[in-house]
């Protein structure tokens, strides 16, 4: 098994430290799994999409705008 090092804020580390009977190095390992998947989903979508990435930047903008104009 391959071995990473993670970096965390030290306020979040001593949070982490009060519930040392957690695993975290199991809890990132399912993080990790998670998002891969959904990167994988994500890849999957994408490569049937006829969206270029200008399409995509344009619809990201007017959903951002449709968002702001209701939320703000």
């Amino acid at each position: 098994m391959s071995t990473i090092t993670l970096s965390v804020p030290d306020d979040l580390k001593r949070e982490m430290d009060e519930s040392s009977d957690i695993n975290w190095s199991a809890v990132a390992r399912e993080a990790i799994k998670m998002k891969l998947a959904q990167l994988r989903i994500l890849k999957s979508i994408s490569a049937k999409s006829k969206l270029t990435e200008a399409d995509a930047l344009e619809l990201g903008r007017k959903i951002n705008k449709s968002l702001h104009e209701r939320y703000a």
